[in-house]
């Protein structure tokens, strides 16, 4: 618990940390660009100003200082118009200059971005300047959208990270739970079997014998699906059908008389790589959800159609249905509709599914108490 409490507190830190520097870095960013917006002002000013000496300077003047200054802005846009607003001249405005549309249509632009600086000559005369921001700025103005991307994307690939190592370990939690499982029902098992031996030979009556026997095999199974969790399983080549119904003729028998049966296949096998005690395990999951999802009341189907390359093993129920934004939420762990559960039946089916039979499971379609289906596609031989 301790170390789980540091470890929420040291992700709070980086978390709370890099929000701080982000911010920070964007605030002087922010300061950065009205300096630089600042400082290119005083630039236009100073050559409003170099403008208005030229005009008024005598034959006499010296104006290589204003003619200095005016020759030098090669960054700033400007546009220079009368006190009408007829353009007089304009200046770094690149291609669009020789056309005098787009001019007029970049003065409006650059109205919106700075105020104009007014150059008197005299009382009643006067022009304005209108500039834009440089190349520069304009870039700088993206600089902070930039720095954001590379944050989240930074944060993403974090993000990933942790989950990835997390579910890592949660894998090999479950895996190691599992296979402690299987280790712990096998004693008692193997006591069960000794004892059975004993009973045959205490001549007590054949039915209770195989119905034991029954029971034994059933946990046996059980013992086999866990201690294959976190294995590599053996695939071999089987008949989908026959092992789908063989699953489904076990559930079959020791449900509840209110819950309708039907199974739909072709006649002919369909051979897949599959390892038979996992796909006993998924229809075994898929079956009782949707009996739970009936409320053990309604009707099941389990059909198998043959889709070109692939098999689809289709389970319907007549249960309460899915929301279709909880279509992929179903299969993740610890997802539950019910008060009883750890949310791990369907988590299994799906990794049992694509991960060991390289195959797919979906939620083909849903409608409240009418019919859900969920979707297997595997690979056909």
């Amino acid at each position: 618990m301790q170390f789980s409490e540091k470890r929420n507190l040291t992700r709070w830190v980086i978390i709370i940390s890099s929000f701080l520097i982000a911010t920070f870095i964007l605030w002087n960013t922010f300061l950065l660009f009205q300096i630089f917006k600042e400082e290119e002002r005083i630039k236009v000013e100073l050559w409003a100003k170099a403008l208005k000496n030229i005009r008024n300077s005598d034959i006499d003047s010296d104006i290589s200082l204003p003619t200095f200054i005016i020759e030098k802005n090669e960054n700033i846009p400007l546009i220079l118009t009368d006190k009408k607003g007829k353009i007089l001249s304009d200046l770094n405005l690149g291609e669009i200059s020789n056309d005098s549309i787009k001019v007029k249509e970049y003065l409006n632009v650059i109205k919106n971005q700075n105020n104009p600086i007014r150059v008197q000559f005299a009382s009643d005369d006067y022009q304005l300047v209108y500039y834009g921001d440089s190349p520069m700025l304009n870039k700088l103005k993206y600089y902070p959208i930039a720095l954001l991307l590379v944050a989240f994307l930074f944060g993403g690939v974090v993000y990933n990270f942790y989950r990835a190592t997390k579910m890592a370990t949660q894998n090999k939690l479950w895996a190691g739970m599992a296979k402690e499982t299987a280790h712990q029902i096998g004693t008692p098992l193997s006591s069960l079997i000794g004892w059975l031996e004993l009973l045959k030979l205490e001549n007590i009556d054949e039915t209770t014998i195989e119905e034991i026997q029954k029971d034994i095999n059933r946990l046996q199974t059980i013992t086999d699906r866990f201690s294959k969790i976190g294995s590599e399983p053996i695939l071999e080549k089987r008949d989908i059908i026959e092992e789908t119904k063989s699953s489904f003729e076990y559930l079959k028998a020791r449900s509840s008389k209110q819950v309708g049966f039907d199974f739909i296949a072709p006649s002919e096998p369909i051979y897949v790589s599959l390892n038979p005690t996992l796909h006993s395990w998924t229809i075994e999951n898929l079956v009782k959800n949707s009996i739970d999802a009936m409320k053990g009341k309604g009707k099941i189907k389990v059909e198998l159609l043959l889709q070109k390359n692939k098999v689809a093993i289709q389970v319907s129920d007549t249960g309460i249905g899915i929301p279709k934004n909880k279509f992929k939420t179903i299969f993740e762990p610890g997802y539950t509709s019910k008060k009883r559960g750890w949310g791990l039946g369907l988590s299994l089916t799906k990794r049992i599914v694509q991960d060991y039979h390289n195959g797919q499971i979906k939620v083909l379609q849903s409608e409240s108490y009418k019919n859900t289906t969920i979707e297997i596609l595997l690979n056909v031989l």
